[in-house]
Parts: C-alpha cells; sequence; structure tokens
C-alpha cells in the first residue's frame, strides 16, 4: 500500500523517465515488466499503470523511420552488387532486426509517460450532462 496522498511528486521529463523505462511520475520504479509487456504499476510510488495504452504507436513509429531505410538499403544492395543471398543474412537482416528491436523499448516507455504527463486518455464524442 502506498500513501501517495501527502507526498508530491516533482515534474520529470517524459523523455528521460520514458527512455529509461521508469515511471513516469516517481522516476524510480520500472514501467515493465519483461522485455516490452507494461507492468501493472509501480512499485516505488504505486501509480496505476491502468492509463498505459499505446497501441500500435511505437511498432508504427519504428517502421516508419527505420525499417523503411533498411528496405531501401536493401533494395539498393540487391540491384547495385547482385550480392549472393549470404551478403543480405550478413547485411541487410542485422541491420533489420537491430533497427527494429533496439529502439522499440525506449519508444514505448516515452509514449507511455507522455500519456501520463500530458494526461492523455480515450477521446469521447458525448459530453456526459448532470440531470436535473
Amino acid at each position: 500500500m502506498h500513501d501517495t496522498a501527502e507526498k508530491i511528486y516533482p515534474k520529470l521529463s517524459s523523455m528521460k523517465t520514458g527512455t529509461r523505462g521508469k515511471c513516469p511520475r516517481c522516476g524510480e520504479g520500472k514501467i515493465f515488466d519483461g522485455f516490452l509487456t507494461v507492468a501493472k504499476g509501480c512499485k516505488v510510488c504505486g501509480l496505476d499503470y491502468s492509463f498505459a495504452d499505446p497501441a500500435d504507436g511505437p511498432a508504427f513509429f519504428i517502421q516508419m523511420l527505420f525499417c523503411i531505410p533498411v528496405v531501401v538499403f536493401a533494395l539498393w544492395f540487391e540491384v547495385k552488387f547482385e550480392p549472393a543471398i549470404w551478403a543480405h543474412f550478413l547485411t541487410t537482416m542485422p541491420l533489420l532486426l537491430l533497427t527494429c528491436i533496439l529502439p522499440l523499448r525506449p519508444l514505448k516507455g516515452w509514449l507511455i509517460a507522455s500519456q501520463f504527463f500530458f494526461k492523455a486518455e480515450e477521446g469521447r464524442l458525448v459530453v456526459e450532462s448532470d440531470d436535473k
């Protein structure tokens, strides 16, 4: 049980906490249980991570920023040198795996921390009104 009513937390950078996989509120606890699985909550300050829903955002940004240039490189490499398939396994495959997997966790952490920082939540089309 964490008593968060009395403690005031400083405003932390979503970039610093998220990319390191740290809690966006206290900066000490971990966001992840495993490589990409979001924890249920912070074990240090008790923040509930149920608000965290980066969905496919991290994968989309990784594909657009890194995977497409690697595929363009692979096509250029094939057209320019016409290498054997093993050359692609030694050059293109490691590039593709490194650029897809390594930035995924920091980007997902940053998006989760940004959701907390900006209080992002599901959009609502209907405004609830008081019944009088």
